[in-house]
């Protein structure tokens, strides 16, 4: 019997060797995949897209447009400079509120905070002949006090914001009337009012700090740890709390970052007008609010930039100035800023809604593909 120098296949070898046929095309065979640059691209412009800041800029635009072609004046150099020196005082109370509402929590006292520390500065340099420095610095020190008080009182004690910031709101415009004896206070040293009169790139000094400030937020809200910390505590305080966060400090930090930031606008007011009216600041809270919220700041927290309540106070002053060259009544702008301020607090909600359904959607979706609630099911 003569042997084959060929191995023979058996038929127990066959199903190897289909197997690792099978194995081999599988492995060389693969779907078409997209270019990396083009899906980072693509990525980019999805995040691009779904940013808050676009639903913010997109009606600045058209307002814009739409004013325009109404009366071509409306974006006049003269206009434009207007609009951005008149924004500079809100906007830096805008600022502080953004921080403040990121972490969950809100102030209602800022326009009358405002009006006392311009009030205290301007007191020291008419009635008590300080230098500027000490003088601004004890504005902002009434300022910050402010803002301590009511992060206390709200973090600590446990009172609500609202209860505690409106009771501020009082306290301090009564106290600027008791300071100012119900009269403006002037004049006051020439050196004081030319910073906050002079003017710099076709704007003012105030909107310069304006925009400095609001940089250098945003960019700590984005990119620092700090900002990681009022977010988180902000987004779930008691979670934040088990990560290692001090969500009391958080917040409270934040009501005292509004309460200088309050103090500095009101002391650039004083600087600007060169009088210390004890009326100043009168309705600050509701376009700082409205500003924050149109901006696309969440009002449960955790969610906005400092550059989406930018150009949410754009918008608004869009739409101040807007009325004024239409020739409407200037008490129509109040109603507009109110119902402004109800849409975009609306907007918030739905959207919440909607990002906890689809949270909860997907929470049941992995469930149902892992297995886990059929086997909770079983056992049970």
């Amino acid at each position: 019997m003569t042997l084959s120098p060929h191995r023979t296949t058996s038929s127990a070898d066959e199903p190897l060797k289909r197997t690792e046929t099978m194995t081999v095309s599988t492995s060389t065979v693969q779907p078409p995949r997209a270019a990396p640059s083009t899906r980072s691209a693509d990525s980019r412009l999805v995040s691009v897209l779904k940013a808050r800041e676009i639903s913010v800029l997109v009606p600045l635009i058209v307002l814009i447009v739409a004013f325009y072609f109404v009366n071509s004046n409306f974006l006049s150099s003269q206009n434009i400079s207007t609009v951005l020196r008149a924004s500079a005082f809100v906007g830096i109370i805008a600022v502080g509120q953004t921080i403040l509402m990121l972490a969950g929590e809100f102030d209602l006292s800022v326009g009358s905070v405002a009006a006392l520390s311009g009030t205290v500065c301007a007191y020291g340099l008419h009635d008590w002949h300080w230098s500027i420095l000490p003088a601004v610095l004890v504005g902002l020190l009434v300022g910050a006090v402010a803002g301590l008080i009511n992060g206390l009182l709200t973090v600590k004690v446990g009172i609500a914001a609202l209860i505690v910031t409106l009771g501020m709101l009082y306290a301090a415009r009564g106290l600027t009337l008791v300071i100012s004896k119900g009269v403006a206070i002037y004049p006051l040293p020439t050196s004081f009012g030319n910073f906050g009169q002079d003017r710099i790139l076709g704007t003012s000094w105030p909107f310069i700090i304006f925009v400095v400030l609001a940089l250098a937020a945003d960019f700590v809200i984005r990119q620092s740890l700090i900002g990681s910390k009022v977010l988180a505590t902000g987004g779930n305080a008691q979670a934040a709390r088990r990560a290692g966060i001090n969500s009391d400090r958080v917040k409270i930090a934040c009501f005292v970052f509004v309460g200088v930031l309050s103090g500095l606008a009101g002391i650039l007011l004083v600087s600007s007008i060169g009088t210390a009216d004890p009326t100043m600041g009168t309705g600050y809270e509701l376009q700082v609010i409205a500003a924050v919220f149109v901006g696309g700041v969440s009002l449960f927290g955790g969610t906005g930039t400092v550059l989406g309540t930018v150009l949410g106070l754009l918008v608004i002053q869009a739409i101040n100035s807007g009325l004024v060259f239409l020739e409407v009544d200037i008490n129509w702008t109040n109603v507009a800023v109110g119902v402004l301020l109800v849409i975009a607090v609306s907007v918030d909600v739905i959207r919440d809604r909607q990002e906890s359904g689809g949270k909860l959607r997907l929470r049941a979706l992995i469930l149902r593909r892992t297995g886990i609630g059929r086997s909770k099911s079983m056992a049970g």
